[in-house]
This record gives structure tokens, sequence and C-alpha cells, in this order.
């Protein structure tokens, strides 16, 4: 009479003994398992070595992928580093919101962007950058405790940018100081790629950006 032994017993039986192989050495060679890899009965020595071969490829394959992230973190520290430099050696502050945006465009490479401040001193009344802003875009910023990103759906901001027509996907960035819950301007960023400023993204570096503004222009304010 054969009896059926649970596999799970002989796992187990396994585990308990695991000098098992030690003893019985010849099993090594006598037992036979189908290859993924090979298409054919190999030795469970073979096997092993094919499940370790695996491993190390999804090891290595793993290493590439978190130096490609660690190459990519770097050349958007630098980046930042580049557009960080060029805000500190504007010496005129009425200076400052144009080389601000033109360092976004040519830096990181966005196509649009612009900005619009509100709350500043008398002397910016006649700037660009303070040209009259609608409540409703006021409080639209104070509601913002992260940067908005995702498709250009007729936002008043995106109407402040030099071809809003062309824009697919927008992000819109609140300019504050820290001790203030309320916004003093919008910095915003626009794309002709609808994929540019998605929902999903994640958007801690527009958040950098966005503290990184907020300290430079806030000694425009009135």
């Amino acid at each position: 009479m054969t009896v059926l032994l649970d596999s799970n017993l002989v796992v187990d039986y396994l585990f308990d003994h695991p000098h098992f192989f030690e003893e019985h050495a010849e099993l090594l060679g006598r037992i036979k398992l189908t290859s993924p890899v090979l298409g054919r009965a190999i030795s469970l020595q073979e096997r092993q070595m094919e499940i370790l071969r695996e491993k190390i490829k999804i090891q290595d394959l793993h290493m590439a992928d978190l130096l490609r992230i660690a190459h990519e973190n770097d050349e958007i520290a630098s980046k930042f580093q580049t557009w960080t430099r060029a805000l500190l050696a504007v010496r005129n502050e009425h200076e400052l919101p144009r080389a601000l945006i033109d360092g976004l465009q040519t830096v990181f490479n966005v196509p649009q962007v612009t900005l619009r401040l509100w709350q500043l001193g008398a002397e910016h009344t006649d700037a660009w950058y303070a040209a009259p802003t609608s409540a409703d875009a006021h409080l639209f910023a104070d509601g913002l405790s992260a940067p908005f990103c995702g498709p250009n759906n007729d936002f008043e901001a995106a109407l402040w940018l030099a071809e809003p027509g062309a824009v697919q996907s927008i992000a819109i960035l609140p300019l504050r100081s820290e001790a203030s819950a309320q916004a003093f301007g919008l910095l915003v960023l626009g794309s002709e790629d609808a994929h540019r400023f998605s929902a999903e993204m994640a958007t801690d570096f527009l958040s950098r950006i966005a503290a990184t503004a907020s300290a430079a222009l806030s000694s425009l304010r009135g």
C-alpha cells in the first residue's frame, strides 16, 4: 500500500534537519528537477545554481536602477544649485523676478514660466509681475498646501503665460513666507507635453523651488 506524504510535512522535516543532504549527499546528484531555463531535467545542485544566478541578476538590475536614480538626483541637485546661485547673483531686486523665471526656463528646460505677486511695496506697482490678479486667484493660492500639477483646465494662472493656448499641463506653485499661511503670489510652469506635469507626480522638488522662490521674492513685499 502506497502512503501519500503531505508535501508540507516533507518541507518541515527538511527545515528541522538542515544536515539531511550532508548525510545523504548522493541524493543531490540523483534528484532531477525540471529547469525553466534549460527546459530539461537537471540535478538539484544545478537547479540551486540557476536560482542563485537568477537572484544575482535581479540584484544587479536593482543596483543599476539605484545608480540611475542617484545619477538623476545628482543632476537635479546640480541644476538647482545653478539656479539658486543665479538668484544670489542678482543685485537689483527689480530684476529678480525675471532672473528667477528665466533660470527655470533655461536650467530646467521648462517651456513657459511666469509669476504674479501681490502685497508688494509701492515701488513695484507698475511692474509686470504685479499685474492685477483676481480675488479668486488669491483664494486659490491660499488654498494650495503643495504645488498643483495636472492638465490645464483653463486656470486663470495659465492665462499669465506667454502662450496659454499651447499649454497642455501646468504646475502652479504657491509663494508664501514661512510665518504666514497666506500666499503672496503664484509661480506658474507650463508645458505643451500633457505628461510633463501630472497629478500623479511627486511634488517634493517643486515644493523646494517654491520655498526658494518665496525666500528670494519676499524682499519685494511691502
